[in-house]
């Protein structure tokens, strides 16, 4: 059993290099006519609590009902696996997004209707985002105060943030920088119903193929 070849130090953490974009037979124009929609990215933003991934998942079912090809990135699940090895501090948050960004435009191209459900709590991070997904990015404002999100606490972390169990803390120790130009705010913090036709209606017009 031969031992794995050793990387000469040089070439360690070295950005990559010698690459050449290939490009596919089966264009994004093709999965568009075969989708009969078009693929984008919605981006769910918000305190801890404000209901994004509850409004996210509920939309999806909604717009999968219909026939539309669909996936949520749920910020849980991702540091499941792909961001698995990224901590809370402001750094890592960064370089979360920054992953999502570009598997999320990846999708995209696939022709698929991609909502994240991050709170992405920093305006360059999300106008990064923007930048890589260009214009099929739309940033979704879940407004919902900080009090109604911390009186909710579905998964406790508010009270763990409170009691310092959980550093980095959006809204407690670490700052959120609500959307100053979002293409849509929703109002999560009452009628959530409301909130998903709301939604479910701005999706349904960015996507149609015209």
């Amino acid at each position: 059993m031969h031992s794995p070849a050793k990387i000469s130090p040089k070439f360690m953490n070295k950005k990559s290099s010698n690459v050449v974009w290939h490009n596919a037979t089966v264009t994004r124009e093709r999965r568009q006519q075969k989708n009969k929609h078009k693929g984008g990215l919605f981006w769910f933003t918000g305190f801890s609590g404000s209901g994004k991934s509850t409004l996210a998942h509920a939309v999806e079912e909604s717009l999968f009902q219909k026939g539309y090809n669909t996936y949520v990135l749920d910020g849980d699940n991702v540091r499941h696996g792909l961001c698995a090895d990224l901590g809370f501090s402001d750094s890592d948050r960064k370089e979360n997004i920054r992953r999502i960004s570009q598997m999320s435009n990846l999708f995209v191209q696939a022709g698929v209707i991609v909502l994240t459900a991050f709170i992405s709590p920093f305006r360059i991070d999300r106008q990064n985002a923007r930048k890589i997904a260009g214009k099929d990015f739309h940033e979704i404002f879940c407004d919902c105060s900080l009090d109604i999100c911390e009186s909710r606490d579905v998964k406790g972390l508010y009270k763990k943030a409170r009691a310092g169990e959980i550093p980095f803390f959006t809204g407690i120790d670490s700052p959120y920088e609500a959307p100053e130009h979002a293409e849509l705010v929703t109002n999560t913090g009452s009628d959530l119903e409301q909130s998903i036709e709301q939604v479910y209606k701005y999706i349904q017009e960015q996507v149609k193929c015209k």
